[in-house]
């Protein structure tokens, strides 16, 4: 499941995922998804903050515009219970190395004194591949998007929304996906056929179905 073979390059698009250590739980309640949105925003910047605890304590952590010195671009997100999977495009050197770093030790950090446990959280460093062509975004965007219908799963938070309606949280930038369709609803439509699919060829798609 993706390799490391590469260094992420700068404009280019990558899928990255990884899922909860023996495939545990990783987000057990609406809290601790609405704390790992809010470390995709707040990590994602080029100076970095000591933690989203103290930064807290110092002023209301709300949801702002992106940065310009960001590392990435959130382009496509999907957290589900046991794990969670990103497009991203990396803005600056080390991006994509650094966001994944502040948002893995941040979170476990978080999950583990709120559930009273030691130890890792994620099964071992993330995995990732390169979008090598514009068909392959697409398609690993309506993947994304789609994963909770994939995997057949309830409680779950992706950046869907921010594709069919209003993008009140600002997390993503789904700009380079939608100017490439009609209008909104005939992306939904793409992303159910795509689902659809995947479920139907499921041995040709095991190494992203990270249950595998």
């Amino acid at each position: 499941m993706g390799n490391f073979s590469f260094e992420f390059v700068n404009g280019e698009y990558y899928h990255v995922f990884n899922r909860g250590v023996e495939k545990r739980d990783i987000f057990l309640d609406k809290y601790d998804y609405a704390r790992f949105l809010k470390s995709m925003k707040e990590f994602n910047e080029i100076e970095p903050i000591i933690s989203l605890y103290i930064k807290s304590k110092v002023n209301d952590v709300g949801v702002k515009p992106l940065q310009n010195g960001a590392l990435v671009e959130i382009i496509v997100y999907n957290l589900l219970p046991n794990h969670f999977h990103f497009i991203l495009k990396q803005l600056s050197d080390g991006g994509i190395s650094e966001f994944m770093k502040r948002i893995g030790g941040g979170y476990t950090g978080y999950f583990n004194h709120r559930n009273k446990r030691n130890g890792s959280l994620f099964q071992g460093r993330f995995k990732a591949i390169h979008i090598n062509s514009n068909e392959y975004l697409l398609h690993l965007s309506a993947y994304v998007n789609g994963n909770n219908v994939i995997h057949d799963v309830k409680e779950f938070r992706s950046s869907l929304k921010s594709y069919l309606g209003d993008d009140v949280e600002k997390l993503c930038n789904p700009e380079i996906i939608l100017n490439q369709f009609k209008n909104k609803s005939d992306y939904g439509k793409f992303v159910d056929v795509n689902a659809k699919e995947i479920n139907q060829r499921r041995n040709e798609m095991r190494r992203y179905l990270l249950e595998e």
